[in-house]
């Protein structure tokens, strides 16, 4: 049985409880982050803790913990259940008055809600999927203008990844005006010759902590980069694609609506740009 934190205290997971008032669970009135763990240690925790004060602040919530103190958390529930390869789910809701209300309850006397959990996963790093490539497929995005703050409102992406399974799929890409924003859950990019581009950061994607180490590494490696929105029939004649995410890391994509890019198996920079990420990462773990 796991051990898991609420607002303070460790507990066993069937003994972790917050209240049916809880905003979170009302209104979707709460943030998160995923942060993975490898050899036992945290990727990219940095980013991660920067982009959760973003979205707190965004949403002009208030953060019940110092960076410092949510990095014992993490590393506390690491030791504690033994994970080797997994993730870190943590999110923060603003909390419950004792009653629902469409206004926010008195940040002065409401407390934050603050739960963190571990996620075993033995075999992270060295996925059979990233060896084999991922299918997709596109869906119209109806998500709200605020992609770029990381809440807890995922009733459309699960929806996708639902559209995608029942087509014999893997994931699907969401298309807005005619050009993809990013997938359910994860940055989308294509590669076409030498040059890996993907849409540049505003409010209608997620700013992506393993999207911006990649971009990094990418032109480290002379990759040539370009963020510019594309479309799916773009995508479709590219050379290869792929996907970026704290859970998948760099997963290929082979296949679009449908059509095979390339010959159908994952191509030469995706699988090159995943060592890279994991090398690098391992190298820089906390």
């Amino acid at each position: 049985m796991r051990t898991v934190y609420v607002n303070g205290s460790y507990l066993p997971e069937n003994e972790a409880q917050i209240s049916i008032f809880d905003r979170g669970f009302l209104m979707a009135d709460g943030v998160y982050e995923v942060t993975s763990v490898l050899d036992g240690k945290l990727i990219d925790f940095d980013g991660h803790a920067v982009r959760l004060s973003r979205s707190l602040n965004e949403l002009e919530m208030r953060n019940p913990i110092s960076k410092e103190d949510l990095l014992e958390v993490h590393r506390e529930l690491v030791r504690v259940n033994e994970i080797d390869e997994g993730l870190i789910y943590l999110q923060i809701t603003r909390g419950s008055d004792g009653d629902r209300d469409f206004a926010f309850p008195d940040p002065e006397t409401t407390e934050p809600t603050i739960v963190l959990f571990t996620q075993n996963k033995p075999g992270l790093a060295d996925s059979p999927a990233a060896k084999k490539g991922a299918k997709i497929i596109s869906i119209e995005d109806i998500r709200w203008g605020r992609r770029d703050i990381k809440t807890v409102q995922l009733l459309y992406p699960s929806m996708g990844k639902m559209m995608a399974k029942k087509a014999g799929c893997d994931d699907a890409w969401m298309i807005e005006d005619g050009f993809v924003t990013e997938g359910t859950s994860n940055n989308a990019y294509i590669v076409k010759g030498n040059k890996i581009t993907t849409r540049a950061l505003s409010n209608d994607i997620l700013h992506g902590i393993t999207r911006a180490a990649v971009l990094r590494f990418a032109k480290e490696a002379q990759m040539e980069v370009e963020e510019r929105n594309f479309t799916i029939d773009e995508a479709k004649e590219a050379d290869e694609a792929f996907t970026t995410s704290a859970s998948a890391f760099v997963m290929p994509v082979v296949e679009i609506d449908g059509v095979a890019l390339g010959d159908g198996t994952p191509g030469r920079v995706a699988p090159r740009l995943r060592e890279i990420y994991l090398d690098e990462m391992r190298k820089a773990a906390v």
